[in-house]
């Protein structure tokens, strides 16, 4: 059974920094792309970043680029995204997703003063 489970989410005020952990289970996580994912409140589905299966391509949406890292450890099954400079506008849930289109329950970000 696939579990992906995210964490790290939180209140933060604009211009800090959070670190978002996803923990896999139930795959070969080390042979799956993963990607983040984020929804905001009424609107559709954003794709955040994408990493390869060994780590060393990453990809990332314009409206985070330079801003965000994503990253992933293979030998512990854990996919991570260092946000950075958070602007109110990365206020949403955010998903970790395996390359199935699988993914957990989210973590909730705001960002607000």
């Amino acid at each position: 059974q696939v579990q992906l489970v995210e964490s790290g989410g939180g209140l933060v005020q604009p211009g800090g920094s959070l670190r978002l952990s996803c923990a896999a289970s139930g795959f070969t996580f080390s042979n799956s792309a993963m990607k983040w994912v984020r929804q905001a409140p009424g609107k559709a589905l954003e794709w955040v970043s994408g990493i390869g299966s060994s780590g060393r391509s990453t990809n990332y949406g314009n409206s985070v680029k330079g801003r965000f890292t994503i990253s992933r450890d293979n030998a512990k099954n854990m996919l991570y995204l260092q946000m950075n400079s958070l602007k109110p506008e990365d206020t949403a849930v955010y998903y970790c997703a395996n390359d199935r289109g699988e993914k957990g329950q989210g973590t909730q970000v705001t960002v607000s003063s």
